[in-house]
């Protein structure tokens, strides 16, 4: 089983719209899939579930069956982490949904981290709840892949939630920030591995503790315009930048020249399915399976045959460069 979360502290490249068609996609391709939304926004659960769902899970003051009802005892003082209920989205596709209320998680998470260094065992029991919360579900789903959605931001629920990844994929988008945001990434992702170093060695026996390994599997290109299948100047001024500072920041490597169409970090280059969205959301599905019915008719339903086979590409190919068995 691989853990697999998608991160930018840059906001609104389309992040969550990822990992949402790739979920659908690793189905497709007879994975057993485990998402997790660890992103206090919750917008993948919106995606996945009825807003009536999503408004029955929220409703209850106690023992919600969400990420935050796994961890309220021990933010409460009363208990440690204990498994929820994961929801079947699919045959093939379960979901720990996400909760507004997870951000009142973050300033014990901050706190752990700091006492952690002392070996202080409620902070570990803090720290390693979201890995001890997924190892269990993914267990008991049998899972061969778990995707986390977190928020775009450096804070302490992220740190918790990517330490507990095996591996990170980059989704970015062609402009400044996205740049920038590489550029912080790499020194905030190394501090944070070298400081889980020392802390896991002060670790109590019985306590699982994850690795921290958060290898770099590599970026996305997202969001970029499109014509005669290159990307248009406007974007590619900014793309063209990207391999190098990922090279730089995220995965150092030696190369004399950095080219956006050779890079074998660049896992994909996905356009904006601009008119195929609100259909997709209205369907309740991913681009790529909407059909006459759902009103794809026309080049609207050539777009979703693309979409089908570029997803298919990036899908494949994670699951090599990640070395998962889906034989």
């Amino acid at each position: 089983m691989k853990t697999l979360t998608f991160f930018n502290n840059k906001g609104g490249v389309g992040k969550t719209s990822l990992v949402y068609h790739l979920a659908w996609m690793f189905a497709e391709l007879d994975l057993e899939v485990l998402v997790a939304d660890l992103d206090p926004q919750a917008n993948l659960t919106s995606m996945f579930l009825q807003d009536s769902q999503v408004l029955e899970l929220w409703e209850k003051q106690r023992s919600r069956e969400t990420v935050f009802g796994a961890v309220e005892d021990l933010l409460r003082g009363l208990g440690d982490v204990k498994a929820v209920p994961t929801i079947d989205v699919s045959t093939k596709i379960s979901l720990i949904p996400g909760d507004l209320g997870l951000s009142r998680f973050e300033d014990s998470l901050s706190e752990s981290w700091s006492k952690s260094f002392g070996g202080d065992e409620r902070s570990f029991r803090v720290l390693t709840a979201f890995h001890r919360l997924l190892a269990t579900a993914a267990e008991k789903k049998k899972a061969d892949l778990v995707l986390l959605d977190v928020g775009p931001n450096l804070g302490a629920i992220n740190r918790t939630a990517l330490l507990t990844s095996d591996m990170v994929v980059f989704p970015v988008a062609p402009d400044l920030f996205s740049l920038q945001g590489l550029r912080n990434l790499g020194p905030t992702l190394s501090k944070w591995r070298s400081d889980w170093t020392t802390i896991r060695s002060n670790a109590p026996p019985d306590i699982s503790v994850p690795a921290g390994e958060m290898r770099p599997l590599g970026y996305v290109l997202l969001q970029h315009g499109v014509f005669s299948k290159r990307v248009v100047k406007a974007y590619a001024n900014w793309a063209d930048k990207i391999p190098e500072a990922y090279s730089k920041y995220i995965f150092p490597q030696d190369a004399d020249t950095y080219s956006l169409e050779t890079d074998q970090e660049c896992l994909a280059k996905l356009k904006h399915y601009r008119s195929l969205m609100p259909m997709a959301m209205e369907a309740r599905k991913p681009i790529f399976l909407l059909k006459t019915a759902d009103g794809a008719i026309g080049a609207h339903l050539y777009a979703v045959k693309e979409c089908y086979q570029d997803f298919k590409a990036l899908a494949e190919k994670i699951i090599t460069k990640a070395g998962i068995n889906n034989s």
